[in-house]
């Protein structure tokens, strides 16, 4: 390897530490991003030239991809009903707006994300914090059972004591209560044809909210917003839902050990000390590729002068 080869295996070395050094700051900034999952740089060497005594002489580094990491990370108790935290491996569904009754999420239309700071829109159907919908583990938007957008119906009665309705809880299934001031149900809908168990009627929830498995999460890409979507919108990813659709205590549950907390945000997975110790080692690998930068300079130089 000639003395010019070091100084571009140093200028390799530079690179992409600075992309790493990137990375490291990107997950730093949002380490107080609702939902936010943090990301690594894995490093591969590059290839390299045999010589004659069939000994190879490394090129330096590259980038070989910057791996999501979606470990969990802890709660914070918000107090906000709509507030919805994930334990396990599961993301919520998201979708964008398009006709009155939903369209599919496939491919490129279908969103993922962990941060549950859902709301109440004007038309009082719940969304995320973005430009986009809830939908079912069908890939529609969440809608009621005459599939249009869920609503919180107003209706007129005569005054009577004080009586407040108010969401109080997102059960582990994903279903949203409204209850009355004096603790009884205020509004309820129902299909038949699902047998609940311990009960005298068939009914099932009007909708759920969608909570997918995605047990190769490597399938997912980052999208901004906290969203993640498919690697491939043509394949989209393998996913699974992990909540029963029915009541909370209809039949038999699926053996999964996701969950749904109310009233809680899950937080940044990001470690500050292991960022900080990242950055530290990230510093000091670019300090010396640029000394090796430097010193292949000074041996260059010593080769000019023998000149002389």
């Amino acid at each position: 390897m000639s003395i010019t080869s070091a100084l571009f295996t140093g200028v390799s070395g530079l690179l992409n530490n600075a992309e790493g050094m990137n990375v490291i700051g990107n997950n730093i900034s949002n380490v107080n991003t609702i939902g936010f999952k943090g990301s690594r740089t894995l490093f591969s060497d590059m290839l390299s030239t045999p010589t004659t005594n069939r000994s190879q002489m490394g090129h330096g580094t590259t980038i070989q991809k910057i791996d999501n990491l979606f470990t969990q990370s802890s709660f914070e108790s918000t107090g906000v009903v709509t507030d919805v935290a994930i334990q396990g491996d599961s993301f919520f569904a998201l979708g964008g707006p398009s006709d009155p009754k939903g369209a599919a999420l496939t491919g490129e239309k279908a969103y993922y994300t962990r941060a549950g700071a859902f709301r109440l829109t004007p038309d009082t159907t719940v969304a995320p914090p973005v430009d986009l919908y809830l939908s079912n583990a069908d890939g529609y938007r969440v809608l009621d059972v005459d599939g249009y957008p869920v609503t919180i119906p107003v209706a007129a009665a005569p005054p009577v004591a004080t009586d407040i309705i108010k969401i109080t809880a997102i059960d582990n299934d994903g279903k949203i209560s409204m209850l009355r001031g004096d603790g009884t149900v205020a509004y309820y809908s129902a299909v038949a044809g699902v047998p609940v168990a311990g009960g005298d009627t068939n009914a099932a929830n009007a909708t759920r909210m969608a909570t997918l498995r995605i047990p190769y999460p490597g399938e997912l890409e980052k999208f901004g917003g906290t969203l993640f979507k498919a690697s491939n919108p043509a394949t989209g990813v393998d996913a699974s839902t992990v909540l029963y659709s029915a009541t909370w205590n209809s039949a038999t549950s699926l053996p999964t050990q996701e969950k749904l907390f109310s009233n809680n945000l899950e937080q940044s997975n990001v470690d500050m000390a292991t960022e900080f110790v990242k950055m530290i080692l990230t510093q000091r690998a670019y300090s010396a590729n640029s000394k090796t930068i430097t010193t292949s300079d000074e041996m260059t130089q010593e080769v000019l002068n023998l000149k002389r």
